[in-house]
């Protein structure tokens, strides 16, 4: 990959965009900021280059989602399934036809997304579910091998559990840092980043401390009720940019 200013500044607005998210809630919308950096790479190198990256965020993201913000509960629930799912993911990734699981996972996402609607917008509490929670956290580790798409898996769980912002915030947030922290050495095997690659993630670092702190603030600009209309605003943009990747693989 030739390091040219445009792809620079492009990755570096897209490491910022990303950590800005993991600063306001938690973590689980880095696709967001990949259809940036598709821009002048492909997804799999895009891949590599926030996969080490992701550890740079979610320890400095720790310095504000602190352990009296993780739901303890939940994470014993989920952990041991993302983990699972990480190594299923890896273990796949060479096999699964990645836009069918794309146009999966958006549809499922939407469904989500369309049910809230038709509830007038507000979040039903639920009780906390064993098997829900097994299978959201499995589901959210092959797509975050696969995709870097974990967030709708996991969000479809704890939002319906109506956690206070900060712990919802916060138990995504450990969530994903054990997720992430468990597929860097999978992602690294199946890509090996070049010698420009390791080069553009040395640049890109300075800009997570400004994206993590810039989304922290925002967070706790936001009321409760502000901070889960927005993720569900963000998983309905996340469906739609899994199922326009997985449509487009079809038609090219």
């Amino acid at each position: 990959m030739e390091l040219t200013l445009a792809t620079v500044l492009v990755a570096f607005a897209g490491v910022f965009l990303i950590s800005f998210m993991r600063g306001a809630f938690g973590g689980g919308f880095a696709i967001v900021g990949i259809p940036l950096l598709s821009t002048v790479m492909d997804p799999v190198t895009a891949g590599g280059l926030l996969a080490p990256l992701f550890i740079a965020m979610d320890l400095y993201a720790l310095r504000y989602w602190k352990p009296s913000t993780w739901s303890r509960p939940d994470l014993r629930l989920l952990l041991p399934g993302l983990v699972t799912g990480v190594g299923f993911g890896y273990l796949l990734f060479r096999a699964l036809d990645h836009r069918a699981i794309a146009i999966m996972m958006a549809a499922i996402t939407l469904v989500f997304v369309g049910l809230w609607l038709l509830r007038g917008g507000e979040v039903t509490h639920r009780p906390r579910s064993t098997p829900k929670a097994i299978a959201a956290g499995l589901t959210s580790g092959v797509t975050t091998m696969v995709a870097h798409s974990g967030g709708p898996p996991l969000a479809m769980y704890l939002l319906p559990l109506g956690l206070t912002k900060e712990i919802y915030a916060g138990t995504t947030s450990l969530f994903f840092t054990v997720g992430n922290a468990t597929k860097l050495v999978p992602w690294l095997l199946l890509v090996q980043p070049a010698a420009g690659t390791w080069m553009l993630m040395a640049i890109c670092l300075f800009a997570i401390p400004a994206g993590v702190w810039s989304g922290w603030r925002l967070h706790g600009a936001l009321d409760q009720r502000q901070v889960y209309r927005a993720c569900y605003a963000l998983l309905a943009v996340t469906a739609l940019k899994l199922l326009w990747d997985g449509v487009s693989g079809y038609l090219a």
